[in-house]
């Protein structure tokens, strides 16, 4: 265990700064959400609209981008409705929601998209399967499934200008249901709900995509879930994706997350872009299997926003890489900064500090309560780490037990309190990795 004294290299400022960005406080009253209040559910008219009515072939060989789109239109020309996906694999391109829309995919339908060579603007464009702009009362629902033919895309990855189509994007949609579909092997992320966007529930959702270290057919950028806004709830959803599980951006407040499965993946994540702050969060009864990480807090200083009171409990994760990782550095460029694995003490002390602005990121008061975890072999048990200028407070681990064989790590951070809990490792039972840290194990200072 090691720990070296704070760096007196700040400027008055800087201090002036973290002292108010800091709420000083024991465990006892660090904040956690808020009661939660359930999003309101969007209200769709009784009216049905079935795409076989307006030219569709599920086939599996036809184009019914234009069948679809005019079942849709219908609907919205009567004020909504629920436009039906019946038995059948109905190829489509591109189509776009309209208000007051229930886009039901019956259980022995797939709504699958065109496959790369036939989609419109290929990886020019990267056009978004359905799109919803300023909606209000929209929801997807059904025991159907929605394929996305991904593989094809998943090796644009990395090619410069390349652009990939996202499965569901809506932005700016107030009242958002997404409920009992499957959807599996996006070009790119699965669900987008972004912008101003409240109200948003998904429920009993699977989705998959193989990891991103699959040998044969790796998946990336595959996210699950990518939803920012107000008001979300996540629930008994069953995700292995090729990177994040979840996800949210800046400007994101009262969200639940509960009882869900992850596999495959880069876990609960919040960030990069956090711009706008992130608060009020609970992520509660889940379970986390081979996921990378567990849960994942990410930003860097031209990005970053006040990230707080959030609630992480009663979770179990079993082998992941990395079962709880807090970090302000996503785009360090020196390698030696890279690893977060093998991050160490002298290494993360030696990171550059710089002026704050609105966008240096901010992490403080975060709730970790009754998690078990155990890592696969060689990994570390968690790292907070933030930045000179801006240190993660207000940081309670209470019951969480952790086994991995490297030790936890906590570099840049205050008041950051361990109570009742067995982080056990090759270096012993809550020995952790220290600096410019102020931690208590059970109320003792940790020198």
């Amino acid at each position: 265990m090691l720990l070296i004294p704070m760096k007196s290299h700040r400027t008055i400022s800087q201090f002036v700064f973290i002292f108010l960005s800091l709420t000083v406080t024991n465990y006892a009253t660090i904040q956690a959400q808020s009661a939660f209040v359930a999003p309101t559910l969007p209200t769709i008219p009784d009216k049905t609209f079935n795409i076989k009515d307006y030219g569709a072939i599920g086939d599996s060989i036809t184009d019914n981008s234009k069948a679809i789109q005019d079942a849709i239109n219908a609907a919205a020309n009567a004020g909504g409705g629920k436009v039906v996906i019946p038995s059948g694999i109905y190829l489509s391109g591109p189509f776009q929601f309209t208000n007051n829309l229930d886009l039901h995919i019956d259980a022995d339908a797939i709504l699958r998209m065109l496959p790369i060579d036939k989609y419109p603007g290929g990886t020019v464009e990267g056009t978004a399967f359905i799109t919803g702009l300023k909606l209000h009362d929209i929801a997807i629902s059904g025991k159907g499934m929605i394929d996305g033919q991904g593989s094809s895309w998943w090796p644009f990855a990395k090619t410069e200008n390349a652009k990939r189509p996202r499965m569901i994007a809506f932005r700016d949609c107030e009242r958002v249901l997404i409920e009992d579909v499957k959807m599996i092997n996006s070009p790119m992320f699965h669900i987008t709900v972004g912008g101003k966007s409240s109200n948003v529930t998904v429920r009993n959702v699977i989705i998959r995509a193989p990891a991103s270290t699959d040998p044969v057919n790796p998946s990336h950028n595959t996210d699950a879930c990518d939803v920012s806004g107000s008001k979300i709830l996540v629930q008994h959803c069953d995700i292995s994706v090729g990177d994040d599980d979840f996800t949210c951006g800046g400007n994101t407040s009262d969200v639940l997350i509960t009882g869900c499965t992850y596999g495959y993946g880069h876990g609960v994540s919040i960030g990069s872009p956090i711009r706008g702050g992130v608060s009020n969060i609970t992520v509660e009864n889940c379970t986390f299997a081979n996921t990378e990480f567990g849960i994942r807090i990410k930003s860097d200083r031209d990005r970053g926003g006040i990230v707080q009171n959030l609630t992480y409990r009663n979770l179990v994760m079993t082998n992941v890489d990395m079962p709880i990782l807090i970090y302000a550095s996503y785009n360090a460029k020196d390698s030696k900064y890279r690893n977060l694995q093998k991050l160490t003490p002298e290494d993360a002390g030696t990171y550059p500090s710089a002026d704050t602005s609105a966008l240096t990121p901010i992490y403080r008061n975060i709730s970790f309560q009754n998690i078990s975890a155990t890592t696969s072999k060689g990994k570390r048990a968690g790292l907070i780490w933030g930045l000179p200028e801006a240190v993660v407070s207000n940081i309670l681990l209470k019951n969480v037990n952790i086994t991995a064989d490297n030790p936890f790590g906590v570099y840049f951070a205050e008041n950051v309190q361990l109570v009742n809990c067995k982080i056990i490792t090759k270096e012993g039972e809550n020995k952790l990795l220290l600096t410019n840290a102020k931690v208590t194990v059970d109320g003792k200072e940790v020198k």
